[in-house]
This record gives C-alpha cells, sequence and structure tokens, in this order.
C-alpha cells in the first residue's frame, strides 16, 4: 500500500487502484511507476498541486497506450494526476537532453510498481549546466512576453509571475547543488532564500506576489539575471 505523508488518504487509495489497474493492462509491458515531486517532497496542496508520476513502458506503441488511455485520463481529470510516459530503452539516450528531469525524478521518489528506472544512470555536468542555462534563459525570454501579455493588469501579471517563481525550483536547485552549496531544502521557499546569500536579491516580494506584482516582477527579473550571469561563467 502506498504511503505518502504528503497526500490524503483517498488520493494514496487512487494510486493504489492505478498501480493495480496499470498492472492489469500492461502485464509485462509495465517496466515502473514512480511517483516524484511535491506529493514525494512535501509542499502538495490539494486541487492544486499535481500528483506527477512517471511511467515506464518495454512498448509505448499505440496499441498499449490506447490500452491504458481511459485509466490515466479519469486520474488525471478526477485527482491531477499527471504522468510522463517514457521507454525504458530511451531513458540513458535522453541523459543528456533531459538531466535535471531525471535528477528531480529520482532524487525524491518513490517506485509504486517495477524498478526504480534511474537507480544506475549516469549523467554529466557538463549536461546538467547546459540545461541549467537553457531553462533559465527561456524563463527570461518568456517573463518578458509574460509583461507583454499582461496589458499593465496586475492581476493577470501576478499569475504569470508566480507560475514563473514556480518553474523556477528546478533550475535554481540544481544550479546550487551543481556549485556544492545546496539549500537546506529543495522547496521553493528554502531556495530564494538561498539565492539571497548566492546573489544579494531580497526575495521578500517573491513570498507574496499578489501583494506588489510589479516588485515581484523586478525582483525574479533580478535574481534570473544573476543565476545567468553566474552559469554563463562556470566552465564544463
Amino acid at each position: 500500500m502506498t504511503e505518502l505523508k504528503s497526500l490524503p488518504p483517498d488520493h494514496e487509495r487512487r494510486l493504489d487502484e492505478l498501480v493495480a489497474s496499470l498492472k492489469a493492462e500492461l502485464g509485462d509491458n509495465l517496466v515502473s511507476l514512480i511517483v516524484f515531486g511535491s506529493a514525494v517532497r512535501g509542499g502538495w496542496v490539494e486541487r492544486k498541486s499535481d500528483v506527477d508520476l512517471v511511467l515506464v513502458m518495454r512498448d509505448p506503441s499505440r496499441k498499449a497506450l490506447l490500452s491504458i488511455a481511459n485509466t490515466l485520463s479519469v486520474a488525471r481529470s478526477a485527482l491531477r494526476f499527471e504522468a510522463v510516459i517514457l521507454a525504458a530503452d530511451e531513458i540513458p539516450r535522453a541523459a543528456d537532453v533531459f538531466p535535471l528531469f531525471y535528477d528531480d525524478s529520482r532524487s525524491c521518489h518513490e517506485v509504486l510498481a517495477g524498478k526504480d528506472p534511474f537507480a544506475e544512470l549516469e549523467i554529466s555536468d557538463r549536461h546538467r549546466r547546459l540545461r541549467i542555462e537553457q531553462e533559465l534563459r527561456e524563463m527570461q525570454i518568456r517573463l518578458r512576453r509574460a509583461v507583454v501579455d499582461s496589458l499593465g493588469t496586475d492581476t493577470h501579471l501576478a499569475g504569470l509571475v508566480e507560475r514563473k517563481v514556480k518553474q523556477l525550483r528546478g533550475p535554481l536547485h540544481a544550479l546550487f547543488v551543481l556549485k556544492k552549496t545546496p539549500a537546506k531544502n529543495d522547496g521553493i521557499e528554502a531556495l530564494l532564500e538561498q539565492a539571497k546569500t548566492a546573489y544579494g536579491v531580497d526575495p521578500k516580494p517573491l513570498f507574496d506576489v499578489r501583494k506588489d506584482p510589479n516588485a515581484a516582477l523586478d525582483t525574479l527579473t533580478q535574481l534570473l539575471g544573476r543565476a545567468i550571469d553566474e552559469v554563463d561563467r562556470m566552465t564544463d
């Protein structure tokens, strides 16, 4: 039986039901099913957070995918279970392009079925650095577009900035780990406090974006710029 302290009993029960259904529908084609993210790490919020899953199959053929389509659709709509579907043989070959996703998936997870797909995976720091820079620069670019899309409306801007702050957790955590200066934990609050020490940027406006969306935007813009400058100076 699944035991995840962040999830209420009904979600744990539905996870167990999902595991049983996937085992029955996929049989030997099911390599593993893991849960990761806030449901394991902590910080999961009912009706706001997804339950992040990785489903690994030997052969994700169209026929096999359609056999589990209804099960995954119901799980997603009913309880926000979000599954990333991977082929077992593609995991090691894609470690160069998905280093942060793989690190995040294996750093804090629980195996619900099968074996741990990331246990023996090797990822280079060079690929981590490149991916960190890519994600931070993409956030920087999209944040500029968010300002345009907000049309100067604080409520709209606040929602956009909140989403970007949430997205910052992954690359910022990976950057501090790569620097060997990890935060107390990988929650966004601890990471922003670590950023204050590392970059001299007071994260206070990011803890309550809706109180002053423009101050939050300025803070996030400054933080992204300084983090990108640091990654840019790092050597492979």
